[in-house]
């Protein structure tokens, strides 16, 4: 249970994994997963348009160690052990604006998934949450949402 009692799980490293969001509720999971002990990071990718800006912004924003490469490789491999950061209770990644990134480099969006995905599995192993919540434009879900209750009896 957290300190203000609503618990989303956030806190068990097996229900962790990738998701996406609509961006009005980043706001919400940063309270939720701080509440639950978790350290959160908030990942700007407004005009993101490929690998390179990518990379910058995840090192940026998660103060990756001095010579840490600017690779795939590289980024799998922080994300699995990020040891420089006091979180012994887990991490949430909190992506603004990932549809810019989707649809500008897809490859590169799809790349950032399977990473992130190592990294929830990896977390899992060690029994230390790992979450990536992907913020995309609210009318994704709206119009998803309509459709399914169209679809309803």
């Amino acid at each position: 249970m957290t300190d203000s009692g609503f618990d989303p799980g956030l806190f068990d490293p097996a229900l962790a994994g990738v998701h996406a969001v609509p961006a009005s509720d980043l706001a919400l999971l940063d309270i939720a997963a701080r509440d639950a002990g978790l350290h959160a990071t908030e990942v700007d990718l407004r005009d993101c348009t490929g690998k390179a800006t990518l990379l910058l912004r995840m090192s940026m924003a998660l103060d990756f160690p001095v010579g840490t490469g600017r690779n795939w490789d590289a980024l799998s491999d922080r994300l699995r052990d990020l040891g420089w950061i006091d979180a012994p209770n887990g991490h949430a990644l909190l992506f603004t604006d990932a549809a810019d990134l989707r649809d500008a480099a897809p490859d590169d969006y799809e790349m950032l998934l399977s990473i992130l995905q190592e990294a929830v599995e990896s977390g899992a192993g060690t029994d230390t949450p790992f979450w990536a919540f992907m913020g995309l434009p609210d009318e994704e879900f709206d119009a998803s949402r309509e459709q399914s209750a169209g679809d309803a009896p």
